[in-house]
C-alpha cells in the first residue's frame, strides 16, 4: 500500500455527506423560489424542472439516511454526482443554456474534485461535461458558433481546475494528517519527559544525598601533603598534611636535611628513569631527582602515581602533583609536591573495577545465552513453534536485548566516569566522519522539518584519532543540535583547520542556552532550564561522553549559545598524535 493510499484510510475529522450537501440544498431551494415568484426565472419545461428538483431531493435525502462512513469513501460521490445531473435537469427546465442556474454547477463539482483519488477528477469533469453539452444536443438546432465552441470548451476549463483542486485537498490531507501524528508524538514525548524528569528529580535527590555522606567520609580521613624543595630536590617546606603521612616532625625533616627522594620507593625511581633513558630529557644527564621533576621543567605540570615510604618502613599510595614554585619575579626557585593518599580511593577503583566485571560476566553472559537459545528454539525445524509461540518469543528476545542494551549502557556510563577510553589510533579523515554523522542523522532531521547542512572541505584534513569514538561524539552533538531546534531551523555541521588544530563545528538556530548554564553542560545529568521548559527529551549523559572523548584526544570543547538565537559546539583537535591513554579497557569489556 502507497503512503497516499495509506494517508486515505486514516480517520479524520472530515465533515458528514449531509454537512457537505447543505450548501447544495440551499442553492436549489433559492432557485425553486426565484422560479416560484412572479416575473422570475421563467420555467420553460415544468417536467424537467421538478425533474431536477426531484433528484436533488433524492441525493439529499440519500447523504442524511446513508451510513456513508461505513462504506468506503469513493461511494460517497454517489451524492454529489446525483446532484450535479440534477442542476442539468433544472438548467433544461429553466432556458436551457439561458439559464442563470448553471452556477450551482460548481457545488457538487467541487465537493467531487475535493475528494481523495484521481479518478474524482474525471467524475467530476465527464459529468459537467454532460450538463453542460445537453442543452446543445437537445436543443441542436439554431444554437450559434460561440454557444457550441463555449458548450465544448467550458467543460475543459472545468476538468483543468477540478485537477487544481484534487491536487490541493490532497496536499491539504497531507498535511492534516502529518499535523495529527505529530500533535500525537509530541503529547507522547511529553509524557514521557515528564515521568523521566521526576525520575531524575527524585535519583538527583538521592544521589546528593550519597555525595553528601560521601565527602564527609572522604573529608574526615583523607589528609594532603605539601612538600616543597630547592632546585635541587633538598626539602625546605613541609606541612602538617606530610608530617601526618610520612610520621617526621618538620624540624626533624629540615635538620636532617632531607631530599625528596628520600620518601620514594626506589624501585619505582628505578623504573622511571629506564622510561625516560632512551627519549629526549630536559637535562644532560638523568639523575634521580629528574625521574620527579622532568616535566615540570619542560613547563608543565605532572601529575603521576607514586608510592611514599615512611621511616618505619611502610609504604603509602600517592598521587603526586607536581608544579615549579616561582618567585616574585616569576623565576622557578623550586619544586611543590602535593600528594593525596590514595589508599581508599585505590581501593574504591577496585571495587568499582569488580562491579563492572560482575555485570560483564554475571548480567551480560546469562543474557547472550538466553538470546542463544531463544534464537534456537525460533529456528528449530524438529520442532516448529506456532505463530502465537512465535509472537511469545519475539517478546522475551525484545526485552532480552533491551536488558544488553542497559547493560552495555551502564559499562560505557563507568567508562565514562572513570576516564578510560581504548583508543584506536590511526590517521582519521575528518571530513569522512562528518558526512558519515550527517547522513546517519538526515532521517532524524527531516521528520523533525530541520534543515540539515555540510560543510566539508573537499582535501582531506586528517588526524590521529579514534574513528568510532570521534564518530560517536559527532553523533552527539548532531543529535542534540536537532532536538533543540525546531521545525523549520538550521543544523550546519562544518569541518576546517585552524593553524594546527583541527575543528569540528555543529552550529544550529535551536532554542539555545543560557549563559550562566554554559559552565555546567559537562555535568552528568544536567539539564539546560530551555530543555526543561520545552520538553526536549534527555538524559543529561551526551556532553559528558563527548567531552570525556574529545579530552582522551587531547582536544578541547568549545561552546557559545544565546538563548532563543542559537548554539554552536566545536570539537578543536591537535593535528598531532594524541597523549596515549595510560589506561586502557580491554575490546571484550567495550560497550555495544
Amino acid at each position: 500500500m502507497t503512503f497516499d493510499r495509506w494517508l486515505s484510510r486514516l480517520p479524520i475529522d472530515s465533515p458528514s455527506a449531509f454537512m457537505k450537501q447543505i450548501p447544495t440544498i440551499i442553492g436549489f431551494a433559492i432557485a425553486a423560489l426565484i422560479a416560484a415568484v412572479p416575473n422570475g426565472v421563467p420555467v420553460t419545461d415544468v417536467t424537467e424542472f421538478l425533474a431536477g428538483i426531484a433528484l436533488a431531493a433524492v441525493a439529499s435525502i440519500l447523504s442524511f439516511a446513508v451510513p456513508w462512513r461505513r462504506f468506503h469513501q469513493e461511494w460517497a460521490v454517489i451524492v454529489p454526482t446525483l446532484s450535479l445531473l440534477a442542476v442539468g435537469l433544472l438548467r433544461l427546465g429553466t432556458g436551457s443554456s439561458a439559464s442563470p442556474f448553471v452556477v450551482l454547477t460548481l457545488l457538487p463539482f467541487v465537493w467531487i474534485a475535493s475528494e481523495e483519488g484521481r479518478i474524482n477528477i474525471l467524475i467530476a469533469a465527464l459529468t459537467t461535461f454532460v450538463v453542460l453539452l445537453a442543452p446543445l444536443v437537445l436543443d441542436g438546432d439554431g444554437r450559434t458558433s460561440g454557444e457550441i465552441v463555449r458548450a465544448f470548451f467550458s467543460p475543459v476549463i472545468y476538468l483543468i481546475v477540478a485537477i487544481v483542486i484534487n491536487e490541493l485537498a490532497h496536499r491539504m490531507r497531507i498535511q492534516l494528517h502529518s499535523a495529527q501524528e505529530s500533535n500525537a508524538k509530541q503529547e507522547m514525548l511529553l509524557a514521557q519527559a515528564v515521568t523521566a524528569q521526576d525520575e531524575l528529580v527524585l535519583n538527583e535527590a538521592r544521589l546528593k544525598t550519597a555525595n553528601r555522606l560521601i565527602q564527609s567520609i572522604w573529608n574526615a580521613v583523607t589528609e594532603q601533603s605539601v612538600i616543597g624543595t630547592d632546585l635541587d630536590g633538598l626539602i625546605d617546606v613541609w606541612n602538617p598534611g606530610a608530617e601526618k603521612m610520612l610520621g617526621l616532625t618538620e624540624k626533624q625533616v629540615l635538620d636532617a636535611k632531607h631530599h625528596v627522594i628520600d620518601f620514594h620507593l626506589h624501585e619505582e625511581i628505578d623504573q622511571r628513569l629506564r622510561d625516560m633513558d632512551a627519549r629526549f630529557t630536559t637535562v644532560s644527564s638523568i639523575d634521580d631527582f629528574s625521574a620527579l621533576v622532568d616535566t615540570v621543567r619542560a613547563g608543565s605540570a605532572d601529575v603521576r602515581d607514586w608510592t611514599y615510604v615512611r621511616p618505619d618502613g611502610k609504604r603509602v599510595a600517592v598521587q603526586v602533583a607536581a608544579t615549579p614554585r616561582l618567585d616574585e619575579n616569576g623565576h622557578r626557585v623550586g619544586f611543590i609536591f602535593v600528594a593525596t593518599d590514595m589508599t581508599q580511593a585505590r581501593e574504591f577503583a577496585r571495587l568499582k573495577d569488580e562491579f563492572v566485571g560482575l555485570i560483564s560476566h554475571e548480567l551480560r553472559t546469562p543474557l547472550s545465552s538466553i538470546l542463544g537459545y531463544l534464537e534456537l528454539m525460533r529456528d528449530d525445524e524438529d520442532a516448529p513453534l506456532s505463530d502465537e509461540q512465535l509472537q511469545y518469543l519475539a517478546v522475551a528476545e525484545r526485552n532480552a536485548h533491551r536488558l544488553l542494551r542497559l547493560v552495555g549502557d551502564l559499562l560505557f556510563t563507568a567508562q565514562v566516569e572513570s576516564g578510560r577510553f581504548p583508543l584506536d589510533i590511526k590517521d582519521v579523515d575528518l571530513g569522512g566522519v562528518v558526512s558519515a554523522s550527517v547522513e546517519s542523522a538526515r532521517p532524524v532531521a527531516g521528520n523533525a522539518g530541520v534543515t540539515l547542512v555540510s560543510d566539508v572541505p573537499e582535501l582531506p584534513l586528517e588526524v590521529r584519532g579514534d574513528t568510532v569514538r570521534l564518530g560517536q561524539a559527532v553523533d552527539n552533538l548532531v543529535s542534540n543540535a536537532l532536538k533543540f531546534t525546531p521545525s523549520g531551523g538550521t543544523v550546519t555541521v562544518s569541518v576546517r583547520s585552524q593553524g594546527d588544530q583541527a575543528v569540528i563545528a555543529v552550529t544550529d538556530t535551536g532554542i539555545g542556552i543560557p549563559a550562566v548554564e554554559l559552565s555546567q553542560l559537562s555535568q552528568r545529568f544536567f539539564r539546560a532550564s530551555t530543555a526543561t521548559r520545552n520538553a526536549v527529551p534527555g538524559v543529561g549523559l551526551g556532553l559528558t561522553i563527548t567531552k570525556a572523548i574529545v579530552t582522551a584526544h587531547g582536544g578541547r570543547l568549545d561552546i557559545a549559545s544565546e538563548e532563543g538565537v542559537g548554539t554552536s559546539i566545536s570539537i578543536v583537535l591537535p593535528v598531532r598524535t594524541p597523549r596515549p591513554v595510560t589506561e586502557a579497557i580491554p575490546t571484550a569489556e567495550l560497550a555495544p
